[in-house]
């Protein structure tokens, strides 16, 4: 009783009124108490917000989900007694603390497991995505090196898993980078052929990360059934959002994060076939915790936490698809009423509808993410914006390089109102207006020139 209204408590004061109200990310950030940060000429001034040189007059709305995702307000009640009073270590076997933190770990490792239709025990936590991504890969081939020699995965895969293909490269191991279609499918054609005796691995992401294509996942899990290879596929876009089976799909090894589906940073879960069983030599040596394949302290809040947002997407996941869906035609036809020279990249049909990553012709990619700073987007993954270089995820869909840096991912969730949604379309079409009024290229399409053809001379 105690804790309930502690974490009631603590719950009111951290929180800000108007998110007790109605929970629209823009609407809460907008009532968010100001950045301690001071301003560049050192002073606040009412309702600006300043940081890294860039102000603006309240918080940018966000549509930038593909990163991140704001935490569910019930994701954490569920989290909030396990910092307070239910504190235990879920390996302590010699009190209550520890019991109750362990329980509360095994309900959420249910949770996980139904939500891809696994046992319980085919669920190992870690701390994301990217953890997950690691043991899978280079975690398969070292237990497998005497006798499989060879990786499969495909150019556009996150850079965690392309990462560890060229670890494992550098170890002797041979890897294939399958190029994918224009709309950002693997061949299965391509996959099929690419397979050796050797190949102990196939790694396909389910939802691309930057251009939001949903791969074929149950053609290329029965490819890898035939041919005898694990099939790993890196659902950390995909975990609550489209429906996912293991068994039907034909999943090995599997990467999920808790971040992704309006749960805490910091956790994630790898998926482990038992039947046939998939063996993977652990990454991390410790207390064999998580047996043996993740030593360290399992993070209850944090597991408690993606097993609550795990939960609640079982639930929701059909009305949030729904209403994500419809978000998205607001947004891409907004646009399109009032912009000629707008490209989706990546398929439409085979889609995540949150994801919307649009090209924008004529215009300096990172001019027009200057100047959307009342919208919070992105050019691409979080993990690579900080380059100055086009996505290598829409290079290898063949865009041409003009293109590809004018691209901003648009990421539409749970909380994204129409509201945010209009504005977003009204200040996109405004700052691209404006950009192309500057642009001498923009003047000779408009006046027939076909730029194509014109032979630039060179000084």
């Amino acid at each position: 009783m105690a804790a309930t209204a502690a974490s009631r408590l603590l719950r009111r004061a951290l929180t800000p009124a108007v998110a007790r109200r109605r929970f629209s990310t823009a609407a809460v950030a907008a009532e968010a108490p100001p950045s301690p940060l001071p301003s560049a000429t050192g002073e606040e001034e009412a309702g600006m917000v300043s940081m890294k040189g860039v102000r603006i007059s309240g918080r940018p709305l966000y549509l930038d989900m593909q990163a991140t995702t704001p935490v569910d307000p019930r994701v954490l009640d569920a989290m909030l007694p396990f910092y307070l009073s239910r504190f235990g270590n879920p390996h302590s076997r010699t009190h209550l603390y520890g019991w109750e933190s362990e329980s509360a770990v095994e309900t959420a490792r249910a949770s996980v497991a139904a939500l891809v239709a696994a046992d319980p025990k085919e669920i190992f936590f870690t701390s994301g995505a990217t953890e997950s991504n690691n043991i899978s890969v280079k975690g398969l081939m070292r237990f497998h090196r005497a006798r499989k020699r060879h990786v499969i995965t495909t150019q556009t895969e996150h850079k965690c898993v392309l990462d560890s293909c060229r670890h494992l490269q550098q170890e002797g191991l041979d890897v294939t980078y399958l190029p994918v279609r224009p709309d950002g499918l693997v061949d299965l054609g391509h996959l099929a052929d690419a397979i050796r005796p050797d190949t102990g691995l196939v790694s396909v992401m389910a939802v691309n990360n930057e251009i939001g294509v949903v791969q074929p996942l149950e053609e290329i899990g029965r490819i890898c059934r035939e041919k005898g290879v694990v099939f790993h596929t890196d659902a950390a876009q995909a975990l609550g959002k489209i429906p996912i089976d293991v068994e039907k799909l034909g999943i090995g090894l599997m990467s999920l994060s808790g971040h992704k589906i309006y749960g805490p940073k910091g956790v994630g879960a790898l998926y482990v076939r038992r039947r046939p069983r998939v063996r993977i030599e652990p990454q991390m040596n410790g207390g064999g915790q998580e047996r043996g394949i993740r030593s360290g302290t399992v993070p209850t809040p944090l597991v408690v936490g993606m097993g609550a947002a795990c939960e609640i997407a079982m639930k929701e996941m059909d009305y949030d698809s729904c209403r994500i869906s419809t978000l998205q035609e607001r947004l891409l036809n907004g646009i399109r009423a009032k912009l000629d020279g707008v490209v989706v990249n990546g398929s439409l049909e085979h889609r995540y509808p949150g994801n919307l990553n649009l090209s924008f012709a004529y215009v300096e990619g990172e001019s027009l993410l200057m100047g959307l700073k009342e919208v919070a987007v992105s050019s691409g993954s979080a993990c690579t914006s900080a380059s100055l270089e086009p996505s290598y995820v829409l290079r290898a869909l063949g865009v041409d390089e003009d293109m590809a840096h004018t691209s901003i991912r648009f990421g539409i969730g749970r909380f994204t109102t129409e509201a945010e949604i209009d504005k977003a379309i009204e200040l996109t079409v405004r700052q691209v207006e404006k950009l192309r009024e500057m642009s001498p290229l923009y003047e000779m399409v408009k006046e027939g020139i076909d730029i194509k053809s014109i032979q630039w001379a060179q000084h």
